[in-house]
């Protein structure tokens, strides 16, 4: 049955990136030694994306001895693979989060978004990372009826949180910011961006390295012994680590090695196409001003250009664990709708990947033990949030629990059923709002 997917060899090589335009663009290839030893540490650290190098870096940059188990290689999932868009606020909208939590509450939701991109900006300084970091993503309506939504988001955000980066932008206006006929209207948002996604997760590997984590690639753990204990043991195939602390930053990859996490996050694959590199002419009339755009469907197109100007697109739908066959023909339909124009130009990359989402596209940050936290689920807007996301687990380790309680008092509810039922849930979700967004509803 497909809940039975071994994700991290389902649709992958063990141990080599995704054949993506990040892949081939990367700065550079990692080569971090398998564990092949019992070891003492600190913390120990499952999960090499964002999350955990975040975390990594930060608890080291602290003075405390610091291992990183990743499966394959760092940046390997989603961290990887992603759209690259450093969105602002969270996935949820603020007005909808002031409804469930209150408005005190979401500005603190708010606040820790704003520093979510901060830290990823610092970040790229303070280390120098070579990852094309570019401002602007437009958030475009494919429904005339959502504009005056969009407006009214946009003077709420600039009325109760004060933030001035962002306007609305009109139906007459739209054009000169998307080169399609299928939007009408939306807001730009210069305080977010868009980057290489690989290079920064290879950028904050390098950072840890140079604040004294060390890392261990190609070493899949295999279980965990005593949390609750004054010692955690993680075991890999080869080796294991024992621990005062333990982070889980595994987002779509989990499986089934730890069930609570497990319980509230549902991993989903998605799907990106980078086309043959344009002319700057040729660009100009795609994304007239190099901004990412993400649109108002359920099932989200997102897309921007490149740093050699390629189409990088995201899109279609998948309710299976595996891969189509065909991942180019698959997004090339998705993107044809937005772009017409580009129905004869070539596609150079086509790759999948596998994120994680909550019932309340919310991430899920819990201490399931006294020296055992976990944080995933980020839902598609996880480049800032999960970076934020290993700087919160890092304090939270080191006794500042402040951040950390602003996200674990979400109370995320897990997927009815656990994480048995969950699978086929989604798939009659996803099939409804799909279908929504056919319909126009």
């Amino acid at each position: 049955m497909l809940t039975a997917l071994d994700l991290l060899t389902a649709n992958d090589t063990p141990g080599q990136h995704a054949p993506s335009y990040y892949a081939a663009t990367a700065n550079q290839q990692t080569s971090f030694p398998a564990l092949q030893d019992p070891l003492v540490c600190d913390v120990c650290i499952v999960g090499g994306g964002y999350t955990g190098l975040s975390a990594a870096l930060h608890l080291a940059k602290s003075g405390l001895n610091v291992v990183l188990l990743e499966a394959n290689r760092i940046g390997w999932g989603a961290s990887g693979r992603n759209g690259g868009q450093v969105g602002s606020g969270q996935r949820v909208e603020q007005t909808a989060l002031e409804q469930r939590h209150g408005t005190a509450h979401a500005k603190l939701l708010w606040q820790l978004a704003e520093e979510s991109k901060a830290l990823v900006k610092s970040l790229i300084a303070a280390h120098d990372i070579k990852c094309d970091h570019t401002p602007g993503i437009l958030h475009a309506d494919h429904r005339k009826s959502f504009v005056e939504d969009s407006r009214d988001y946009v003077e709420h955000l600039r009325l109760v949180y004060g933030y001035e980066d962002i306007r609305f932008i009109s139906g007459d206006e739209i054009g000169n910011h998307v080169g399609s006929p299928r939007y009408y209207g939306g807001s730009l948002d210069m305080g977010a961006g868009h980057l290489h996604p690989l290079n920064f997760a290879l950028g904050l590997g390098d950072a840890a390295i140079s604040a004294g984590a060390t890392i261990f690639e190609t070493s899949r753990v295999t279980g965990i012994e005593g949390e609750g204990r004054e010692k955690v043991t993680v075991k890999t195939e080869q080796g294991s680590v024992k621990a005062s602390h333990l982070i889980l930053a595994c987002n779509g990859y989990l499986g089934d090695l730890e069930r609570q996490t497990a319980a509230h996050v549902m991993p989903i694959n998605n799907f990106i196409v980078a086309t043959r590199p344009f002319s700057q002419d040729e660009a100009r009339e795609i994304i007239p001003n190099k901004v990412a755009v993400a649109d108002s469907k359920f099932v989200i197109n997102y897309f921007r250009l490149s740093a050699d100007r390629r189409l990088l697109f995201g899109g279609g739908e998948s309710y299976g664990y595996r891969f189509p066959e065909d991942i180019k023909s698959f997004v090339r339909e998705p993107m044809l709708e937005i772009f017409p124009q580009l129905a004869e130009t070539d596609i150079d990359y086509g790759w999948g990947g596998t994120l994680a989402i909550t019932p309340k596209r919310m991430p899920y940050f819990a201490r399931l033990a006294p020296n055992v936290l976990t944080a995933s689920g980020y839902s598609g807007h996880g480049v800032a949030m999960a970076t934020l996301g290993g700087q919160i687990l890092a304090e939270a380790v080191m006794g500042t629990e402040g951040r950390f309680d602003v996200f674990e008092k979400l109370n995320i509810p897990a997927f009815p059923g656990g994480d048995k039922l969950r699978f086929p849930l989604l798939v009659l979700a996803m099939t409804w709002f799909s279908l929504r967004d056919r319909l126009g509803i």
